[in-house]
């Protein structure tokens, strides 16, 4: 028991004044004769016995009145000692990511989580409360509660420990504070695995809130998947986390206009096809219905009008094999010798390519390097008959240098399948034993920038790459190599000519790092933007002389078809969609999880937390008891005989 003012407590040596008035006895007795003695002596043994008795009594009321009396001024109470002391701080992260859509025993996970935090935390309580993306740091539910309730769902994820770590932040880190953080989430599973600290000034509190139905299909993704003179195939992938549904469906827009429609039966996975004119240029969607989770029940995408990247070599020579590879329909390629170079025709190209020239004039050279300066991309082959210091003079913008030619047979055996020209599906799985192709000669080159793209099987470098410029350090020619007649040549050079022009894809992923280039001549000053409705982005952009580079990642934040516009003009359509990862609803299992406290129920969290600091005050009961004895002195005095 604890009181509010304790120095009242002083007030208890007044209980020896009533002591001290019935052990001394102040009354004085007038002594009265009477003759017959032996007639009241019985009686006076009973009077004196009784008296004595209903003394006792009332002296123990009265000590017992005023005890209480004392007790209630001094206001008296109980409490969890520790935790009533120690200052307090509470943090809540609430997720609202995309999976708090599900439905739960009372509607939507966080629109129902919302309405129990205003109905639990006392509205002038100080609290801190985040989410994936918004913040408020020291308030209070009276002056949030409408930012709360109009919370919406974002595509923005916070791993358990990201959210720790948040939560630590906003605390003080005061010595004497008791902290209290509240971790609201559905806790979906992730690949890392939780491993939680224990913290003696911390109490970690996790509310897992789980939705009803674990169903829910998504459109997963979507490809084109066959091309033909007269029509592209649109194949979208969907998957099923739930029980099986055998009609499905799945409808493509054109804009807002239906043009196709099909279903499907889907288990697990499943497929469908569209088939579309080839030179038509679609601002699509794909839209199912399901009643689980929403947003992933559209998928946007664009194809636009066909751009070419252009790529141009320099020929020392036979180029038919690149003329093979560069096929008219995605590439613009043109060629010529070195003696007939007309540099004009090099600031408007996205990848050129040194083809055995024997020479490389200081001119080119210079040339070369103002055009990868400015993000064009340069492919070097050189020639048996390389003249060495032409060579290293363009090498040396790149810190490489050739050393000199050896005549040696190698085997190509090492492909660097982490590299971004092979990362993107190239190859199925590793491959450790196929036909390796072979040179006859080879330069030894010096250099730490180059990283390996391809290596011979002493671990020397075959071809190199340093920022946009690809060094290859043999003779390609079917004299010196059987390489163009292996099939890493192809996928090698095509992805070189697809990463120096990126071409807008079909869609892009909110949250990631997408870049793309765009052909347009832009003025001084002038910005690209992205605009849907009325949201209007200016992205982060870099313009050279060829090409404006667009880089994207957290915005847009909102999924749909945004125009690429310079000034008043559309220069092609761009799709966003969210991130797919929630759209499987598997939750982690926190029954194993140390140092936390664990529950379903965001009441009873808060309920546990105010029981730890709940205040039982007691000087109304006193205020009771006072009169109760009050009133037994009473009757003692009235009745007692």
């Amino acid at each position: 028991m604890q009181f509010k003012h304790p120095e009242l407590l002083y007030a208890l040596f007044l209980l020896l004044i009533p002591i001290i008035v019935h052990l001394f006895k102040l009354r004085k007795f007038q002594k009265v004769d009477f003759t017959n003695v032996a007639f009241l002596k019985e009686a006076t043994l009973q009077t004196r016995k009784s008296s004595q008795i209903k003394k006792w009594l009332i002296l123990l009321t009265r000590l017992l009145l005023l005890a209480a009396l004392v007790f209630a001024f001094a206001q008296s109470f109980t409490s969890k000692s520790n935790s009533f002391k120690t200052e307090k701080e509470t943090v809540i992260y609430l997720d609202n990511s995309f999976s708090m859509q599900a439905k739960g025993t009372h509607g939507e996970l966080l629109k129902r989580a919302v309405q129990d935090i205003i109905s639990n935390v006392p509205e002038d309580e100080n609290i801190s409360i985040f989410t994936n993306d918004n913040v408020f740091k020291n308030t209070t539910i009276k002056a949030i509660k409408n930012d709360l309730l109009k919370l919406d769902y974002t595509s923005n994820q916070l791993t358990i420990e990201a959210a720790l770590l948040k939560s630590k932040a906003f605390l003080t880190n005061k010595t004497k504070t008791l902290n209290n953080i509240i971790l609201i989430s559905d806790f979906q599973e992730y690949e890392s695995t939780l491993n939680i600290n224990k913290d003696s000034l911390t109490n970690l509190n996790f509310v897992k809130l789980s939705p009803l139905s674990k169903n829910n299909i998504t459109i997963d993704s979507l490809y084109i998947s066959e091309t033909n003179p007269t029509s592209v195939d649109l194949k979208v992938i969907l998957k099923n986390s739930g029980s099986s549904v055998e009609n499905l469906p799945v409808s493509l827009f054109n804009n807002d206009k239906l043009i196709a429609k099909t279903s499907v039966a889907i288990k697990q996975d499943a497929e469908a096809t569209f088939s579309l004119p080839i030179s038509q240029i679609i601002n699509g969607k794909i839209t199912i219905n399901d009643s689980s989770l929403q947003f992933d029940n559209t998928l946007y995408f664009n194809i636009n009008q066909a751009s070419k990247i252009n790529v141009f070599s320099i020929n020392g020579q036979d180029d038919s094999f690149l003329k093979r590879i560069y096929n008219p329909s995605e590439f613009n390629y043109s060629a010529t010798s070195e003696r007939d170079l007309s540099y004009n025709l090099i600031d408007s190209q996205h990848l050129i390519i040194l083809n055995e020239l024997k020479n490389i004039p200081i001119a080119l050279s210079s040339a070369l390097k103002q055009f990868t300066n400015q993000g064009g991309s340069i492919i070097v082959i050189p020639s048996k008959a390389s003249n060495l210091s032409s060579y290293n003079q363009l090498l040396a913008n790149y810190n490489s240098v050739f050393n000199g030619l050896i005549n040696s047979e190698k085997r190509i055996t090492t492909i660097n399948y982490s590299h971004p020209l092979y990362n993107n599906g190239v190859f199925e799985k590793q491959v450790k034993n196929f036909q390796y192709p072979k040179v006859n000669s080879f330069y030894n080159i010096n250099t730490n920038n180059l990283s390996s793209v391809l290596n011979f099987e002493d671990g020397k470098l075959f071809l190199g790459q340093y920022k946009n410029a690809f060094v290859f350090t043999s003779p390609l020619n079917s004299n010196n190599s059987s390489f163009k007649n292996s099939p890493l040549i192809v996928p090698t050079l095509y992805n070189i000519a697809k990463q120096s022009f990126k071409i807008p894809e079909l869609y892009y992923t909110i949250g990631k790092e997408n870049t793309f280039d765009v052909d347009t001549k832009m003025q001084q000053d002038a910005v690209l933007s992205l605009k849907k409705n009325d949201i209007n982005i200016i992205p982060k952009q870099q313009y050279f002389n060829n090409k404006v580079v667009v880089n994207t990642s957290e915005e847009p934040s909102s999924a749909g078809t945004y125009a690429l516009i310079n000034k008043d003009d559309t220069i092609k359509n761009l799709s966003y969609n969210y991130n797919r990862s929630e759209s499987h609803l598997a939750y982690r299992d926190l029954s194993n999880i140390e140092h936390v406290t664990v529950s379903d129920s965001i009441t009873e969290i808060f309920d546990t937390i105010k029981s730890d600091t709940k205040v039982n005050a007691l000087w109304k009961w006193f205020v009771i008891f006072a009169l109760a004895l009050l009133i037994i002195e009473m009757l003692i005095l009235k009745f007692f005989k």
